[in-house]
């Protein structure tokens, strides 16, 4: 078994070291206590007679790791240090180190809000009472959550391994929740060879880390050359492997099928945390090396300009509302990496500007889209639950039977978007500035082309998120279930109310959001703090919260206004958008795909939709006709599928070798003998 070495840590206090009582507050232990907590949070409900119950207890236990979480985290932001805890185990790998720094922080502020948000959902969403699958479910996710905390924990390639291993079968448990659907299955199986196929890639990054320092410990930051040889193959095969587990395009394959098949508040886990991890990875291999080479920062900075471009544009064409959501969730991450990106480049061409920018729009966007996606997500779980079904072009006139998802779900969209007063404009904000600066002060402004880009992308994700607002929630229902849809229990709502107030605090105190992540951009950034003041004194933060807080006392007036108008008035007893007709129906009314048509077009390189048009009219009546309208993935429908069915047809000719007769199995040893012997003389 192994055992904890060293667990009293110890603090240099005028030059005396003093041991640490274990009493004391250290945020290391708070960290490894929630990590326990949520690691066994589902085991409770394996051994009780009443499931139910089994699965508050987990709630609760999630709950107040979370809350032990954020302390520590907070605690780490105001300037405590963090223990180094050692693990003495019997593996033949050496001494293992767990810690933490405020690189971790960025990751674990919103990983905890949302883990304990997720586990007060899913006592409504998915009642142990009624789902048999709630047992296994809730073990998952406290394994789940807890693999997490212990992936930033790590500071052993192979203590890293083994949490992120536990993290991704985790997910996949999660993910084939309903096992008996085939596509979920399928999806699951993709997720496999995915998840697998870049662990492989981080075995070999570890195996050549351990031989280029001799120890699979993590090395100090800055710490290790770039001249050393295998330097640029780390780097590829961290970008590799963690990139996949990201959703970096053209590694995001298997994203949008798994986020669309899962559990809901699984989802919100997935695309608001676990995508992050492999954020996290790359972050953390970047940050062994003293320098990067050249060509890092412009790689980086092509794969998140592709992936926003992509992501928003796959997006704006599909008509499952989770599956939409999740391609959305690979713009978001194309977004984080091109403020990586600019960092580096930053770095690269002596530009503090942007290396500040840089790493203020990546890591704010990185704690706002776990607050965003999350609540979309959850979202989703309660218009699914409402409406049974996922279609968007099957919902409408929600948002009078659900006045509490509606204005919620609001509010996710528009933060998506990027909007003023919400926190999705702030990390965006950070970008535009460098870019902008990059063009008035570079002779080369390359950089500054990400201002266009993110202009393009913020535009295409205005126009996909009014179709998933405007179709599901106004107008008239297009179905017999959305028709009769119904608000959630509060156990639903709740959650989502929490991360919408952390959406509006984000987005109306910036102030506040950029200063909590300012000592992770000094610690990771290796900048004092006068040169990071330097380049945030030139953004407007202080003059952004007075026009968020005016913008949103204007809405309130507006819609006050509004909302009294509307008493007044004697009802109607027409129907909504009745457009003249005397008897207009709900099919009268935009579908999401006749909305996003246009931009489909526009882009119809990226989408690649599959269109079946009906057969011309050539009796009389004529018949019944349907017209069928599907996107397809590029890498996994046109690619990767026809790969892989290629090469089983390809083995399935040698499978004729294998007949199950000993005597031509014997011949076969004879004659691969035969052919060693002459090869040999």
């Amino acid at each position: 078994m192994p055992t904890c070495n060293h667990i009293l840590p110890r603090y240099e206090r005028k030059g005396r070291c003093e041991a640490f009582v274990f009493f004391s507050v250290d945020p290391t232990i708070c960290l490894l206590a929630a990590a326990t907590l949520m690691a066994f949070s589902g085991v409770p409900g394996l051994v009780m007679n009443r499931p139910v119950w089994g699965q508050r207890i987990a709630a609760v236990f999630v709950v107040a790791a979370s809350i032990v979480g954020e302390f520590a985290v907070i605690s780490l932001l105001g300037g405590s240090r963090g223990a180094t805890f050692q693990i003495d185990w019997p593996l033949p790998f050496g001494q293992a180190l767990m810690s933490v720094d405020l690189l971790s922080t960025i990751f674990l502020l919103p990983l905890f809000l949302v883990c304990g948000c997720v586990s007060v959902y899913s006592i409504a969403y998915w009642p142990a009472r009624e789902q048999t699958s709630a047992g296994k479910l809730t073990l998952f996710l406290g394994f789940f959550a807890a693999a997490m905390v212990m992936v930033v924990l790590a500071r052993h390639g192979v203590l890293f391994l083994i949490a992120w291993e536990v993290m991704a079968l985790s997910a996949y448990f999660l993910l084939t929740a309903e096992q008996q659907s085939s596509e979920v299955q399928r999806v699951g199986t993709i997720y496999l060879i995915a998840t697998h196929t870049g662990t492989m890639a981080l075995f070999a990054m570890f195996s050549l880390l351990r031989g280029a320092i001799g120890t699979f410990q993590f090395p100090a930051s800055h710490s290790l050359s770039q001249a050393v040889p295998v330097a640029s193959v780390i780097i590829i095969t961290a970008l590799i492997g963690f990139g996949g587990k990201a959703g970096l395009m053209p590694l995001h394959f298997w994203l949008p099928g798994a986020h669309a098949n899962a559990p809901s508040h699984v989802s919100a886990m997935m695309s608001g945390l676990m995508l992050k991890m492999g954020v996290y990875g790359i972050l953390r291999t970047m940050s062994f090396f003293d320098a990067l080479p050249v060509w890092l920062g412009w790689l980086i900075l092509l794969l998140g300009t592709w992936s926003a471009i992509n992501g928003i544009a796959l997006a704006a064409g599909q008509r499952d509302l989770k599956r939409l959501l999740a391609c959305s969730s690979i713009e978001n991450v194309g977004i984080i990496f091109i403020g990586i990106g600019l960092a580096v480049v930053g770095l690269q061409l002596h530009a503090p500007y942007l290396i500040v920018c840089g790493l203020f729009g990546a890591f704010i966007h990185i704690i706002n889209h776990g607050l965003f996606k999350s609540l979309l997500f959850l979202g989703s779980g309660v218009l699914i639950h409402a409406a049974g079904t996922r279609e968007i072009d099957r919902m409408g006139g929600l948002a009078r039977r659900m006045p509490i998802t509606s204005p919620l779900f609001l509010i996710g969209s528009l933060a998506i978007c990027g909007l003023p007063p919400l926190n999705g404009f702030v990390g965006e904000l950070f970008l535009y500035v460098g870019a902008i600066t990059d063009g008035i002060i570079a002779p080369l402004p390359l950089a500054a082309l990400v201002a266009p880009v993110l202009a393009l992308v913020g535009g295409l994700a205005v126009i996909t998120f009014v179709k998933i607002y405007g179709i599901i929630f106004l107008g008239a229902p297009r179905s017999v279930a959305a028709a009769h849809g119904h608000e959630a229990t509060r156990a639903m709502t709740a959650p989502m109310v929490l991360l919408a107030l952390g959406c509006l605090v984000a987005g109306l105190a910036p102030v506040l959001l950029v200063r909590l992540v300012t000592p992770a951009v000094a610690f990771y950034g290796n900048l004092a703090a006068p040169e990071i003041a330097l380049v945030t004194d030139q953004v407007p933060l202080v003059p952004l919260t007075f026009a968020n807080c005016l913008l949103i006392i204007l809405v309130l007036v507006i819609g006050a206004a509004y909302l009294l108008r509307l008493r007044r008035l004697p009802r109607s007893l027409g129907a909504t958008w009745g457009c003249g007709y005397p008897e207009p129906t709900a099919r009268m009314q935009y579908t999401g795909t006749s909305f996003s048509e246009m931009v489909v077009n526009l882009l119809g390189a990226i989408v690649a939709p599959n269109r079946r048009k009906p057969i011309l009219v050539t009796a009389i009546p004529p018949a019944d006709a349907r017209f069928h309208y599907t996107v397809t993935e590029t890498v996994l429908d046109r690619i990767l599928t026809p790969l892989f069915q290629g090469v089983g047809l390809a083995f399935s000719y040698l499978r004729r070798v294998q007949h199950g007769q000993l005597h031509i199995y014997v011949l076969y040893i004879f004659a691969t003998l035969c052919v060693l012997m002459a090869w040999t003389h």
